[in-house]
């Protein structure tokens, strides 16, 4: 499927000219670029939530420093997030 799916969008650019072509290509890679990086934001703090979750329920004497540590990582991630974001536009703009 997903051969087909590529053959089809290098057919649309081959009928376009080589600026339009250029510019659809790279709107489609950072699109693509962008959306990864949100489902894995998205997965990455989705098991760093569970994980802070079951810590908490397992020991609730330690919910703070287990609420503290699951709030830094997810600050982490954000901060990958952030960049694989300004990557993917920047892909856009070359």
């Amino acid at each position: 499927m997903l051969h087909a799916f590529l053959t089809v969008i290098q057919d649309g650019a081959a009928a376009m000219d080589a600026e339009a072509a250029k510019n659809y290509l790279g709107l489609l890679g950072a699109g693509l670029g962008v959306g990864l990086t949100v489902i894995g934001t998205g997965l990455g703090i989705g098991k760093i939530g569970e994980s802070v979750t079951s810590g908490i329920a397992r020991q609730p004497e330690a919910a703070a420093s287990i609420q503290t540590a699951g709030i830094i990582l997810a600050a982490l991630i954000e901060g990958v997030a952030l960049f694989g974001l300004v990557i993917g536009l920047l892909f856009k703009l070359m």
